[in-house]
């Protein structure tokens, strides 16, 4: 466990010396969050001031803490993984004794944690004293928040583990990263609210995990839900943690099995 906790910390060491990456990161992020906050608070606007249970501050909180967990919940740092897989180096990663799931989970959050910090919080003071947000005053929802972002963060590691790891299989994983990532952003609420999608796109999204990434932590941080709605949510993430989990597990079990390395 010691061992687990030194990685957290060296990955966040790691992350924080690109210090010119992070303040350019912060740019763009506080540009883009920007720009959708002009494209959702024109679309409520024009709706007469609400939109599906979102005003204009509602709107512009859901952009900034969206923009905020933009960076820690995507996949940065794991594109390695099916690199390794394709030149065998995987094969010596599986000999280490923290595991290489949990090796790269503790690498995950290290990294997430120093991305939350340095580039998701600055682009939110920015939209709080441009356009306004509302966050929860309510302690109990502050701590239900922070433990909806860490299963955010561990369901997204997941997601992405199992599309990494479809390199024990696929020659080229580069097709299959640009469409998961392009139905994540859709499908876990980063771009719009699920709440405005029409009816039967949101039974679909709501049967599967990419909500529990986005949606489920801006929700519970912008207090759009009470204490006792977001309870079940944040169980939903954890169910959703425990099914890829095992599904990451059975998919690199299988991997190995059927693991070829040219040269011997």
């Amino acid at each position: 466990m010691l061992a687990f906790w030194r990685i957290i910390a060296a990955s966040f060491r790691q992350y924080s010396t690109y210090r010119v990456a992070t303040v350019a990161g912060v740019f763009t992020n506080s540009v883009f969050g920007l720009i959708r906050a002009s494209i959702l608070l024109a679309a409520v606007s024009t709706a007469g001031g609400e939109l599906r249970g979102y005003d204009a501050l509602q709107a512009a909180t859901y952009v900034w803490l969206g923009q905020a967990l933009l960076a820690p919940v995507e996949a940065f740092g794991t594109r390695e993984v099916a690199e390794r897989v394709h030149q065998g180096d995987v094969a010596i990663d599986l000999l280490r004794p923290l595991g290489f799931l949990r090796l790269q989970y503790a690498q995950k959050l290290g990294r997430s944690a120093f991305l939350l910090l340095a580039r998701g919080i600055p682009p939110m003071l920015v939209g709080a004293a441009l356009t306004g947000i509302s966050l929860p005053t309510d302690p109990v929802a502050w701590l239900l928040g922070l433990l909806a972002i860490l299963l955010a963060v561990t369901v997204a590691f997941l997601a992405d583990m199992l599309v990494n790891l479809a390199a024990f299989w696929i020659v080229q994983t580069r097709g299959l990263t640009v469409v998961y990532t392009a139905v994540m952003n859709l499908l876990s609420g980063f771009l719009i609210p699920i709440a405005w999608f029409p009816d039967r796109l949101i039974a679909l999204t709501r049967a599967t995990p990419f909500p529990a990434m986005v949606q489920t932590p801006i929700d519970v941080l912008s207090a759009r839900v009470t204490t006792a709605e977001a309870l079940p949510e944040i169980g939903v993430q954890a169910l959703w943690a425990g099914i890829l989990a095992l599904a990451a597990w059975a998919v690199l079990q299988r991997g190995i099995r059927s693991l070829e390395v040219q040269g011997g």
